[in-house]
């Protein structure tokens, strides 16, 4: 059946508005791009179903806005999420200078070990490029996120953009297993939702 699954992984898209972040999802679950997609209001979500290891993984994709003024809406959004696509234009540097913002947003409302995916978007518009591949690949290792460059509009690097953190997720959950054994078995009728901690710890202080 279309709906069986073996987990369930919970994915926010972050950064400024305009990035691409609705068309990332739109691409990735729908294969679609619209060249007036109009800011997104509030969160929405939508799911696409992949493989990893042999396992079926349903991700859930939330996309959430980037205007300031809906930060305080989306801040509950992270609660429960376990993968995180970081993203910015890379014809924008202003919003590769908010990277650092989100990040730190990110890990006082996310678990701590939440996989991380920084993302350089429109990677098609190289004669605008602002952003080199080497500065962020380089602020990516020294975050220790995961990067990649990615276009909605012809869907370079989507669909293994995907792919990797959903994957990672899987094998870091797996490797958290006491035994790998048990978790291959589990063969759930509707599939678990994977939460590496039930909270995060409300009396930490926000990264600096």
């Amino acid at each position: 059946m279309a709906d069986e699954y073996d987990f369930l992984f919970k994915i926010v898209l972050i950064g400024d508005s305009g990035v691409g972040k609705s068309n990332i999802l739109g691409r990735f679950t729908r294969n679609e791009f619209n060249l007036e997609s109009k800011s997104t209001i509030g969160v929405e979500f939508a799911t696409r179903t992949v493989t990893v290891d042999g396992k079926v993984i349903k991700a859930q994709i939330w996309d959430t806005a980037g205007q300031e003024r809906y930060r305080a809406i989306t801040a509950a959004y992270y609660r429960g999420a376990v993968g995180a696509l970081l993203m910015y234009d890379i014809s924008k540097p202003e919003t590769y200078e908010g990277v650092n913002r989100w990040l730190n947003e990110l890990r006082e409302h996310a678990v701590s070990q939440i996989v991380i995916m920084l993302v350089g978007n429109k990677c098609d518009l190289k004669h605008l490029r602002a952003v080199s591949t080497d500065e962020a690949r380089q602020f990516a290792e020294e975050k220790k996120l995961l990067f990649i460059e990615t276009s909605a509009l012809d869907a370079t690097n989507v669909e293994l953009a995907f792919q990797n953190i959903l994957t990672e997720i899987y094998r870091q959950h797996a490797e958290q297993t006491t035994l790998q054994a048990d978790f291959a078995q589990i063969k759930p009728s509707q599939g678990q939702t994977i939460s590496f901690t039930q909270q995060p710890d409300e009396s930490k202080s926000s990264c600096c």
